[in-house]
């Protein structure tokens, strides 16, 4: 394949070996906000090459094979590859998806996307600016990174979403009928915000602002949690919080702010 990289087996892997934990449609919810992201649709529909990195798939690929089949509802061709820092967790590729050793240098690929989900939950806050410098370099230009965490059923899910120049999103999307508030999703927080949701943190004030407006839309409750959850973001909205505004019926519940509303007060 001329002018296409492929991992790089002389490349030292960057990073720590994680617990590896995964399941079946674990990220399914942010699967989901991807293929209907905009950003990340035109990107990747663009992109001369379009190849994909799933970084740190864990002990069982089966997330990946699943990030490669709904990315292709956006295009046909797209390439996969499965990055693991254990060589234990390598296995051989399938279904147009391959699997190689490599940590946040990428193995010397230089994807358009990288989803980089419950790795950096695992390492200390303090590491995550180096995380992202490393694999943002690694970029293809216009490239994206989703930096996310969720729970172990996939019913809650937060991610970063990312380009060279930095942080541009954070995305909340919930089981509408498992998660009672918001602020259940405080738990689940990527690693650059979850120790800042304390008072004073522009964090802590959105999920508060999130807890009263889904309290105040308890009247819609009859019509089930999702037509709730419309009324509580429309309050949010007219509160002055820049929440996402989605054309489209969602299956989730989901509240998707710049990351400018949220960014960490001091980020040292």
């Amino acid at each position: 394949m001329a002018g296409r990289t492929a991992p790089h087996s002389l490349t030292r892997p960057v990073g720590n070996i994680t617990r590896g934990t995964t399941a079946v449609n674990r990220l399914r919810r942010s699967d989901r906000r991807l293929i209907n992201d905009d950003l990340v649709a035109d990107r990747l529909a663009c992109a001369p090459d379009p190849l994909v990195v799933d970084l740190g798939y864990g002990a069982s690929p089966w997330t990946t094979f699943e990030l490669a089949a709904r990315l292709r509802t956006i295009r046909a061709d797209v390439r996969v590859v499965g990055l693991e820092i254990d060589p234990q967790r390598v296995v051989p590729g399938r279904d147009g998806v391959t699997f190689a050793r490599g940590g946040f240098e990428l193995a010397g690929l230089r994807p358009v996307l990288v989803r980089a989900f419950n790795v950096l939950r695992q390492y200390p806050e303090s590491a995550v600016p180096d995380a992202w410098s490393t694999i943002l370099a690694g970029l293809a230009p216009g490239g994206l990174l989703v930096d996310g965490t969720c729970d172990e059923l996939g019913r809650r899910c937060a991610w970063i979403l990312l380009d060279r120049d930095g942080p541009r999103s954070l995305t909340l999307a919930w089981d509408p009928f498992t998660v009672e508030r918001p602020s259940d999703l405080a738990e689940r927080l990527p690693k650059a915000l979850i120790h800042r949701n304390v008072p004073g943190e522009p964090i802590h004030a959105l999920l508060a602002a999130a807890d009263r407006a889904w309290a105040h839309a308890a009247p819609m409750a009859p019509f089930g949690p999702r037509v709730r959850w419309r009324a509580a973001a429309q309050a949010l909205r007219a509160e002055g919080f820049p929440i996402r505004p989605y054309r489209r019926r969602l299956r989730d519940n989901v509240l998707s702010v710049p990351w400018s509303a949220v960014a960490p007060l001091d980020p040292s």
